[in-house]
């Protein structure tokens, strides 16, 4: 038997379960599905994409803020780092907050401020960004800093970057405001819920319309199976440059790419995404590296190939990014925490060639033996498993 008032609150999920249905339709019928692995995939990125939604709209409050970490190994978005950890806190105009946290051993812990949002048509506004090295640390690496929200601020972005996956560690943050610490959150109001379930529904469908259309404006003006000469990285990220690319590779091509190793930087990476714009499967298959996983060439030299299958002669090596069935997709290659600014002798060169003639293009290529493989791909499942949160 319904109770009394129950009619009044019937539908507030209502504008949710029309964006899943919008949401599904845009997923369905993605310009760049071409297999039935692609479309599942985009049912499993649909999957991730409700999470966060629910996520935006439910676990922040502007009265009691707190850390999320909406982006990870089951909600992958904007060509996600796999290296990356993601931390961000709703801001409000104005008001003053206290982080307070300990340094991990990362390679890289950066703030920043975003104005604004995301959207299928504009990027957000860095208002404000800056590395730890800008914090005070104690002897047991704790920081503490007070921020008061200027005008347009919206969002506190937080990213702690890896570079060795298996020895690094997470440090902690948190945030606050001093001025409701002690008091009750407010009483739960049908208002309340019902303008939470329109923010879901609203964040939903937007992040697909954005992520869809934000490659456009980047990976996809360059030409295909290139990368370009590193540059800041656009967004106001400190001291990261970055190259980006997209490949098209069928399955007896690979592409062969040399870029220098980077000893002015903590961090340096490379990695495959899919045409949802988001990263691949970076647990049980090598879809990234960075510089502390990956072979350094006597001549100073990381030489990837990527491809469907393994370079030589059906063997894997060290270096080899797998494409996982895509033949299409994203490519990036991020140097962070640099000491200096990148010209294009740091860049990468990328050559094409059939899978046949990758050997010729690699001087000091090993192979590894199949178990070798496995050992790699069971040190990253150990490590996202140690590492990640969600």
């Amino acid at each position: 038997m319904a109770t009394q008032g129950s009619s009044a609150a019937y539908g507030l999920t209502e504008p949710l379960q029309k964006a899943i249905a919008e949401a599904e339709e845009l997923i369905a019928n993605a310009p760049f599905i071409r297999t039935e692995q692609d479309r599942l995939e985009g049912y499993e990125y649909l999957s991730g994409r409700i999470r966060m939604a629910m996520q935006t709209a439910f676990d922040y409050d502007l009265e009691q803020p707190l850390f999320m970490n909406p982006t990870h190994q089951f909600s992958k978005q904007g060509l996600d780092n796999p290296d990356a950890i993601y931390l961000s806190a709703y801001l409000r105009e104005d008001v003053e907050y206290v982080v307070r946290g300990r340094r991990g051993t990362s390679a890289d812990l950066s703030f920043q401020v975003m104005g604004g949002a995301y959207t299928a048509d504009s990027a957000a506004t860095s208002l404000m960004a800056f590395d730890d090295r800008k914090l005070q640390l104690d002897d047991d690496g704790r920081f503490e800093f007070t921020y008061t929200a200027e005008p347009g601020a919206k969002t506190l972005i937080v990213r702690e970057v890896f570079n060795d996956w298996d020895t690094e560690t997470r440090g902690t943050i948190t945030i606050e405001r001093p001025d409701t610490l002690g008091k009750p959150r407010r009483p739960l109001a049908q208002e309340v819920m019902r303008k939470k379930y329109e923010v879901a529904a609203r964040s939903l469908t937007g992040s697909i319309q954005t992520w869809f259309a934000f490659p456009q404006f980047f990976q996809y003006k360059e030409p295909v199976n290139t990368l370009t000469v590193p540059a800041r990285t656009p967004g106001g990220l400190e001291s990261q440059f970055s190259s980006i690319g997209h490949y098209e590779l069928a399955d007896d091509e690979a592409l062969v790419v040399e870029v220098p190793r980077c000893d002015d930087c903590s961090y340096q990476a490379i990695q495959i995404g899919s045409d949802w714009y988001a990263s691949t499967d970076y647990e049980t298959h090598q879809t990234s590296l960075t510089k502390a996983q990956a072979v350094t060439d006597p001549d100073g030299v990381m030489r990837f190939v990527i491809s469907e299958r393994p370079p030589l002669d059906g063997a894997p090596i060290a270096n080899w990014l797998e494409t996982t069935g895509h033949r299409t997709g994203s490519l990036m290659l991020r140097w962070q925490r640099l000491e200096r600014d990148l010209t294009a002798a740091d860049g990468p060169v990328v050559h094409k060639v059939p899978l046949a003639d990758v050997a010729g293009l690699l001087p000091h290529g090993e192979t590894l033996s199949p178990g070798g493989y496995e050992d790699r791909i069971t040190a990253r499942q150990r490590s996202v498993a140690r590492r990640m949160l969600s």
